[in-house]
């Protein structure tokens, strides 16, 4: 095996994150050709295949997960290692999914920096759940089941995902109280969890359904907002929205949640004080008391 490139690896992380390398590209500031171009040397220094390349993106071959937990495990222990070195002290890294990030976390910006002037947040999108541990100055928020399995060993709570639909306020629809085979027959704006056509499959409705898909819930959510459709996402992300009148709720999920929004840090690292009182700060935000 050659040397191997360290920022070839760098590229090859932030690929597996996207899973597109337009995606990629776009966030390193590089072309589409010269992500490729990096990722298929890599491979040849290793002598194995990482990318499967699709129409639609790129996905993981069984070596390519193997090295994306090592090579994620890796940036985030030099991650760790080199916090100490120079004034970082005020730097904290926030990982969270995008839809989360721009909906829940964006509308709170003002109220963070009024309560943390000193600190610069750093914000890392996730398409997927975190494989590695959490390094210093390090915090991730992320959906999961009630009963686990965690992907960190430090998780509290911040609230259950109750599923709602919402839709402007001026989009036109009955006046009475919908039940979902009222509500299925409205123009329906889905994203990647397909969760509307979840909801046709336990219902048994037979349609016919209009459904425009979205790869995230911001954007179906903004196509809401236009006066599009109805969205079907977890009522944490759109109290900012329907608070401004914006959207406005149409249904609520009748099921019990079974999902759970946590947040994580790691214990393993000491003189985290910012860190603990940013967690403290996001579960006062969702209306959780701290211990």
């Amino acid at each position: 095996m050659r040397h191997l490139n360290l920022n070839a690896l760098r590229i090859f992380s932030v690929v597996a994150r996207h899973r597109t390398l337009g995606d990629a590209a776009e966030e390193l500031n590089l072309t589409r050709g010269a992500v490729s171009q990096r990722i298929r040397q890599l491979e040849l220094d290793l002598g194995v295949v990482l990318l499967e390349r699709g129409a639609r993106g790129v996905s993981l071959t069984p070596e390519g997960e193997r090295c994306r937990i090592a090579v994620d495990q890796a940036l985030g222990d030099l991650e760790t290692y080199l916090s100490g070195l120079g004034d970082s002290g005020g730097q904290v890294t926030l990982h969270l999914g995008s839809s989360t990030a721009s909906k829940w976390l964006m509308p709170r910006m003002a109220a963070f920096a009024e309560r943390f002037p000193g600190v610069s947040l750093r914000t890392e999108v996730h398409s997927r759940r975190m494989s590695r541990d959490l390094g210093r100055n390090e915090i991730a928020i992320w959906p999961g089941g009630v009963s686990g399995p965690w992907p960190f060993r430090t998780a509290v709570p911040l609230t259950d995902i109750r599923l709602v639909a919402v839709c402007s306020p001026d989009f036109p629809r009955p006046d009475w109280a919908m039940g979902p085979d009222t509500l299925l027959t409205l123009p329906l704006l889905q994203d990647a969890h397909r969760r509307w056509e979840r909801l046709i499959r336990d219902t048994g409705h037979t349609g016919p359904h209009a459904l425009l898909n979205f790869d995230r819930s911001a954007l179906a959510l903004d196509a809401a907002i236009g006066g599009h459709g109805v969205a079907i996402v977890p009522r944490y992300m759109v109290e900012a929205d329907v608070a401004a009148n914006r959207l406005t709720e149409v249904w609520v999920d009748p099921a019990p949640p079974q999902d759970q929004l946590f947040v994580s840090w790691s214990e393993d690292h000491t003189g985290q004080g910012t860190v603990r009182r940013i967690v403290d700060w996001l579960r006062g935000e969702f209306g959780r008391h701290t211990a």
